[in-house]
């Protein structure tokens, strides 16, 4: 078989690692991968559903996969996929909707004919498989070690998609990670729905903390970095680590999400503004340049000026290095869809851009810190003859020269301009 395929993926690291496994079984299959814009044979789209705008982006990709090949497959995978299956096969130019799960033997549903829609019972589902030998041409590869959440966050959709918060066994892990170290890869990144819950479902429960402490014993990994962690799961032990050790990068991604307890609460986030003020200093003073990235939603239900004034000012005392910013979006099956006082669209995206500014500000303050420093830089591609990659701190890194060939190199921080640091090889 040479059939072309493409993949489109949408939404999280989750997501993008579950599309490089679903690209390796195809091509095993004997499958040939080509861009996506080429108009391949077979797309499979992994969808997201985070905002209705991720939908609508999702069915934008299946119109425009038919008109780049109208005789192509569609197979639409994905949260999307999982929770509004039917809305997917309604849709003209879908040939076949798999759930989450389903992602797990691609091949056998796309080959063997079967329903239209296979979609199982996501809170039935156990484990998490894994099975990737590497990750396309990147320099960073991302492993999925849990999967699942039972935060039920009043605004998330993602437990209905992605079932209950389940773990891959250490061991698991622990070969993954060894596999991409053997296959060339500087960096692992350890990525999940709900990480800072690992091992609590495990036979013999575990933390992540100690799943970290096993990685660093037992594989050679170069880099390795952690992904989205809950406040009430950054634990001191896991402060610890990355303060001690060079091979962990000192970055964490934290969702505070606001800086206002009454919002918090509407929100069902089980943390105080004093809490999470308390644990951002805890990590600063063991970790001065440590990056500390927030995830903020703006114009949540019942989001005063005065809530919203408290979360501005919280953000702007905290010592956080950068922010990703979200306008409250009404996601369907979710309760802070049918809450009362209901912020316009006009008023959220106001305050984000006022969120985003201040965080632009604090990434250039930060990034400015590193200027006369060497750093190991994590080499991600090439546009128009300047090279970029990614810094353990997180900031992006510019330069010229080099053979072209490596994956990782230690540069002198010669400037920084918005936040990217401008670098060249050490004379």
């Amino acid at each position: 078989m040479n059939d072309s395929f493409a993949i489109v993926t949408l939404g999280c690291k989750t997501n993008q690692f579950e599309s490089a496994a679903m690209a390796e079984q195809l091509e095993r299959a004997g499958y040939r991968r080509i861009d996506f814009a080429a108009g391949a044979q077979l797309v499979i789209v992994n969808t997201c559903t985070v905002t209705a705008a991720t939908d609508s982006q999702s069915r934008n990709l299946i119109r425009r996969a038919r008109r780049l090949n109208p005789a192509c497959r569609v197979v639409v995978t994905g949260c999307y996929a999982q929770v509004a299956p039917g809305d997917l096969e309604n849709l003209p130019g879908v040939d076949l909707v798999l759930g989450n799960e389903e992602k797990v033997d691609l091949v056998r549903r796309i080959d063997v004919p079967g329903p239209r829609v296979q979609v199982g019972d996501i809170r039935q589902a156990r484990g998490v498989p894994l099975d990737l030998d590497s990750f396309g041409s990147r320099s960073r590869a991302f492993v999925q070690i849990q999967n699942g959440c039972d935060a039920f966050c009043s605004y998330c959709i993602i437990p209905h998609a992605r079932g209950s918060s389940r773990s891959a066994s250490p061991e698991q892990v622990v070969g993954q990670v060894s596999r991409f170290c053997a296959a060339g890869f500087p960096e692992v990144v350890l990525t999940g729905i709900h990480i800072g819950g690992y091992g609590r479902d495990l036979r013999r429960p575990m933390t992540l903390a100690d799943l970290v402490r096993r990685l660093l014993d037992e594989t050679p990994v170069r880099r390795l970095r952690l992904g989205s962690i809950e406040p009430q799961e950054v634990s001191d032990n896991l402060i610890g680590l990355v303060a001690d050790c060079d091979r962990l990068c000192p970055h964490f991604h934290i969702p505070l999400q606001a800086g206002d307890d009454g919002v918090l609460k509407a929100m069902n986030r089980h943390y105080s503004v004093a809490f999470f003020r308390e644990l951002i200093r805890r990590l600063k003073t063991r970790i001065p340049d440590a990056a500390v990235g927030l995830d903020v939603i703006t114009g949540f239900p019942g989001e005063s000026a005065g809530a919203f004034g408290r979360t501005l000012a919280l953000v702007e005392e905290l010592p956080v290095t950068h922010l990703h910013v979200f306008p409250f979006s009404r996601r369907p099956g979710t309760p802070a869809a049918s809450m009362k006082a209901q912020v316009s669209g006009a008023v959220a995206r106001q305050r984000a851009a006022l969120l985003r500014e201040l965080g632009e500000e604090k990434q250039s303050r930060f990034a400015q810190g590193f200027v006369g420093r060497h750093l190991e830089v994590v080499l991600e591609g090439c546009n128009d003859g300047v090279r970029n990659g990614l810094s353990p701190h997180y900031l992006p890194v510019s330069f010229t020269g080099g053979s072209g060939g490596e994956r990782c190199l230690t540069l002198r921080i010669d400037a920084s301009r918005g936040g990217v640091l401008l670098a060249a090889l050490p004379d």
